[in-house]
């Protein structure tokens, strides 16, 4: 389940505004499920410091981010990008869904045709977390990331999951041309995901 990005904006094309002002140079680097897991412990500390959580609660949360993170390593084809500056200030990290549709599990109601071809076909990339640090929200350093990880892969179709009950994440997503297409449950615990697409490259 990908993390709550931060106050998003709209894509602006060539017209993006730089991602901060700042007197060290900000740059982005991507990594296999090797080096992801030697960055494990500067990643999960960056997560914590990224979410507002109830006091307390932030070994649990930290705990949890490194399950999912040991596990999402081990899938086919997981690459991560870190953006630094020179210490590490943001990444974003996924994987590509695999074919026998498993990753859908949950999945409330029939799933649209087109993802399921997709998915059949091996063209749907999944972006699984967005972390950064809460200084660098307001300067579109989420949506960088998570363009560059998208924008190298063979997909045609990006998707993400996000707990419905973060309706601005949701709506940051939806401002940068990511379609709602439904819930997803998805264990342990309660929590309902949204399932968010993006369409990826020419799929004519």
């Amino acid at each position: 389940m990908t993390a709550p990005p931060g106050s998003s904006r709209p894509r602006t094309g060539a017209g993006r505004p730089p991602l901060a002002t700042r007197t060290t140079r900000l740059s982005l680097r991507r990594l296999n499920r090797w080096q992801a897991e030697g960055l494990r412990e500067d990643l999960a500390d960056l997560y914590a410091e990224s979410c507002a959580t109830t006091p307390g609660w932030e070994h649990r949360r930290r705990k949890d981010f490194l399950r999912r993170l040991t596990h999402d390593t081990w899938r086919p084809g997981f690459t991560m990008l870190t953006a630094q500056a020179p210490g590490l200030v943001g990444y974003a990290f996924g994987f590509p869904v695999a074919r026998d549709g498993s990753w859908w599990s949950g999945f409330r109601g029939p799933l649209p045709q087109d993802v399921a071809q997709l998915t059949t076909s091996g063209r749907v990339f999944a972006l699984s977390g967005t972390v950064v640090r809460p200084s660098e929200r307001h300067h579109g350093l989420a949506d960088r990331l998570q363009e560059h990880l998208l924008a190298d892969r063979r997909a045609l179709l990006g998707v993400t999951l996000v707990d419905r009950t973060h309706r601005a994440a949701c709506a940051g997503f939806r401002s940068r041309g990511w379609h709602d297409i439904g819930l997803l449950y998805r264990p342990p615990g309660p929590t309902v995901l949204r399932a968010l697409v993006l369409p990826l490259g020419d799929q004519g």
